[in-house]
């Protein structure tokens, strides 16, 4: 059975191209010309879905840039939450809307991940759907147990080299950027741990805390109470850049690098919705970025606003495409397990 959640923001105020290069091309020449497709857009509600469960970063994202868009057009914004086999069902759902600006998608990195670690998916992500903005970027942390005894990312693979038992590290769920994360790290530092997933970041954080796994990689915000508690230690962050809310702890990247992994979010619709009013949307939501709740949430998610052009947006979703490959492929990772 489908979940469909409804939400509505009252209070605040084509030929189809043949791929994401080509979709962002046009774009950016639209951007420079006056949007004549878009002169009457919107005329009725806008439906922004959302293929996770309510709650999510994601979700909340969704939601605070449709009450912007309620907020600068006068039409009501709908969020719609369509969860299910990692994202792609909602996806589909947009990648089967019809083409006219009036259904977007909010996803997240997974729909990256997701070209490789399923077999068979039921949209091309490059092919039918055309990217609007990047939104935002949150980094992961990598924790451990307080009875690990390691006090840097250094010494923790020491440690983890030295034992006779292999230590394990909890995820979000198999093929969640939590569980790449530690691949990755496997794979460049050359140590072997234990994956265990769990069904989502609740679970995940319960059994870091509990010690019924050593190693976890939450996101900063998740982390930092805890880390503050002494129920769990940081050691370093995924991104190339410090956690604004863990900037003591340093960056993969600065002992392995190229180390790069984080939580973004991200705005498509459909393939062969009109350059112009792909334009409008594009311009608003980079505009929405810099409205005090939108900032309010990046600082309480430690998440940097992004606010792409189509053209760079495009660019980031084949290199993420092409990372996760290398890392899926190398793990064994499979959806599921």
């Amino acid at each position: 059975m489908k979940s469909v959640q409804h939400y509505e923001y009252n209070k605040r105020g084509a030929m189809k191209k043949s791929g994401f290069i080509a979709v962002a091309g046009a774009l950016v020449c639209a951007q420079g010309l006056t949007p004549v497709h878009a002169q009457n857009y919107p005329t009725r509600p806008i439906r922004i879905v959302v293929p996770f469960l309510p709650g999510g970063a994601t979700d909340i994202l969704a939601r605070l840039l449709g009450a912007r868009f309620h907020a600068a057009w006068g039409q009501t914004a709908v969020v719609e939450n369509r969860p299910g086999a990692g994202g792609n069902i909602g996806a589909d759902v947009v990648a089967k809307s019809a083409p006219d600006g009036y259904t977007l998608l909010m996803n997240s990195a997974s729909a990256t991940v997701n070209v490789t670690l399923y077999p068979k998916m039921p949209y091309d992500l490059r092919k039918d759907l055309a990217p609007i903005t990047l939104v935002a970027s949150a980094p992961i942390a990598i924790v451990v147990h307080p009875s690990v005894p390691a006090r840097t990312l250094p010494e923790l693979l020491k440690i983890a080299k030295s034992r006779k038992d292999i230590l394990n590290f909890g995820s979000n769920g198999a093929g969640t950027t939590s569980h790449l994360a530690g691949e990755l790290l496997q794979q460049q530092s050359g140590v072997k741990f234990t994956h265990i997933p769990y069904k989502g970041a609740g679970g995940a954080t319960l059994a870091l805390i509990s010690g019924e796994v050593e190693i976890g990689m939450p996101a900063v915000t998740s982390a930092r109470p805890h880390i503050a508690t002494g129920k769990m230690r940081g050691l370093a962050v995924t991104t190339k850049r410090k956690s604004s809310v863990l900037p003591d702890l340093p960056t993969v990247d600065s002992m392995f690098p190229g180390f790069d992994i984080d939580n973004w979010f991200a705005m498509w619709a459909p393939a062969g919705t009109p350059p112009a009013i792909l334009s409008q949307v594009h311009a608003e939501a980079v505009k929405s970025l810099q409205h005090q709740d939108m900032k309010n949430f990046m600082q309480r998610e430690g998440a940097e606003p992004v606010g792409s052009t189509t053209a760079e947006f495009a660019a980031h979703i084949n290199r993420e495409i092409e990372k996760y490959a290398r890392i899926i492929k190398l793990s064994g990772a499979k959806a599921g397990e």
